[in-house]
């Protein structure tokens, strides 16, 4: 097992190379972490948090170096946007060649032949046999946005579902869907009207499928006339609520009671999209084919682009000129995504989010036995979309975010980056980049386990 002070030295000569600065003083100045931090302190928005006291040098496949030349494997993948990995030769190779050209036009003022090539090749990987078209934007809460505007002017009605711990995004309309107060709802609102919450199944809280479906269809009885319900929007997998995959049951009883009532089902993939649970899209495990598909994340290999997919009919409800944006679809990002997509189909990528998937659920289940016994209630997820739950003991279930805290923090100390989920904040998610080698996976994995003996340690001192 490498040290943790072999970690915290290891550099390369690349990490060693003089920075490039537009103000060389300033650079010069502030190539520590601290330095960084109090110029941030100083600069940058206190809503703005950020996970790790450290700041990106360089990175490269699943391992990242900060500015002091310190090494990490990096669990995060930038939450969830570098299936591919950072840097992927392909998307790099492939955006510089874009820059060659042009980097934007606007594709409302002159359009553009990867925009058209991306939605292309996006209506061929969407589930469903149906004619399908795609709108491309910049954010995932601009997808989100634009396939409820969607849905709305498909079928003249005004009101959304959404489910407890799903998210959404952080604009007001996809805050109004987000179900989960802290830290993304709190003191923000109002938000707008006509979102309904529908329950979500939670072992948890003892709620079952068919605890859910009573629910909706209570919520149907005394809040949310279906005449009136544009659409049902759902993660196929919870996202920020804790890496928890819908029930193949509820999600085709969901597609039932869309169709009965007209109401689009909308499946956010923004997360879950692009090989993460082994399928290209999440929903393609339960069969279920839904109305539009919103995109983004790990489409284009760390470039910004998100996208609705879905039915051509319903797309083309909204008159010309009622979609886009001015950065919508920028061609760099673009021929990115293709690079990337192009990468994942090339290299196996999902059948190597399934394997991954293997083998985090069974070195999870060693770890949790050996490591810390009844503390790590839960390993759920699809593929390589795996998170573990603790919890203070089996009996009560109670969780446990100090632990989960702890185990961040003393991992980050050994030179590995994870991120925390969960509507308690006591679960652990895996975003590693698919393309992350064994080795790397396996070190990663030992100093997981370091982490949470240490983190155990801590709470028995």
């Amino acid at each position: 097992m490498t040290t943790t002070t072999k970690k915290k030295t290891r550099k390369t000569a690349a990490a060693k190379k003089p920075q490039i600065s537009i103000v060389p003083d300033v650079a010069a100045a502030t190539t520590t972490n601290a330095a960084l931090i109090a110029r941030r302190e100083a600069a940058v928005a206190r809503g703005v948090a950020s996970a790790a006291p450290i700041f990106a040098e360089r990175a490269e496949n699943a391992e990242l170096w900060d500015v002091e030349g310190n090494r990490f494997i990096d669990f995060a993948g930038g939450i969830a946007v570098l299936n591919t990995g950072h840097r992927h030769p392909k998307v790099i190779a492939a955006a510089k060649a874009q820059e060659d050209h042009y980097t934007h036009t606007s594709f409302q003022v002159v359009p553009y032949e990867p925009y058209i090539a991306l939605a292309e090749k996006l209506n061929a990987l969407a589930p469903g046999d149906h004619a399908k078209k795609s709108l491309l934007v910049t954010t995932g809460a601009e997808a989100v946005e634009n396939a409820v505007k969607i849905a709305r002017a498909a079928t003249g009605r005004p009101g959304v579902i959404a489910f407890t711990g799903g998210y959404h995004g952080r604009t007001l309309l996809t805050l109004g869907m987000t179900g989960k107060i802290s830290p993304y709802k709190k003191d923000v609102g109002p938000f707008p009207s006509g979102i309904f919450r529908a329950p979500f199944p939670s072992l948890r809280d003892g709620i079952t499928v068919q605890d859910a479906l009573t629910g909706l269809q209570n919520l149907f009885l005394t809040d949310a006339q279906p005449e009136r319900i544009a659409a049902i929007i759902i993660e196929p997998v919870l996202g920020e609520g804790g890496y928890t995959p819908v029930p193949f049951e509820m999600m085709q009883a969901l597609r039932e009671i869309c169709d009965t009532h007209g109401i689009m089902l909308i499946a956010d993939e923004i997360q879950a999209g692009f090989g993460r649970t082994g399928t290209w899209f999440a929903i393609e495990h339960s069969g279920v084919v839904p109305d539009l598909i919103t995109v983004a994340k790990s489409m284009a290999g760390g470039y910004p682009i998100a996208g609705v997919i879905g039915r051509a009919e319903v797309m083309d409800a909204v008159i010309p000129g009622g979609l886009g944006g001015t950065y919508g679809g920028n061609p760099v990002a673009c021929a990115a995504a293709l690079a990337a997509i192009e990468a994942i189909e090339e290299e196996g990528l999902l059948a190597r989010s399934t394997a991954l998937g293997e083998t985090f659920r069974a070195r999870f289940a060693e770890i949790g036995a050996q490591t810390a016994p009844y503390r790590m209630w839960d390993i759920r997820g699809l593929g390589a979309m795996i998170a573990v739950e603790f919890v203070t003991d089996f009996e009560t279930a109670t969780p446990d975010a100090n632990l989960t805290k702890a185990v961040v923090a003393h991992a980050l100390q050994r030179g590995l980056i994870l991120l925390a989920c969960g509507m308690h904040g006591n679960a652990l998610r895996i975003m590693v980049p698919l393309t992350a080698s064994d080795e790397i996976i396996n070190e990663g994995l030992a100093i997981f386990e370091e982490a949470l003996a240490a983190a155990i340690a801590d709470q028995h001192a």
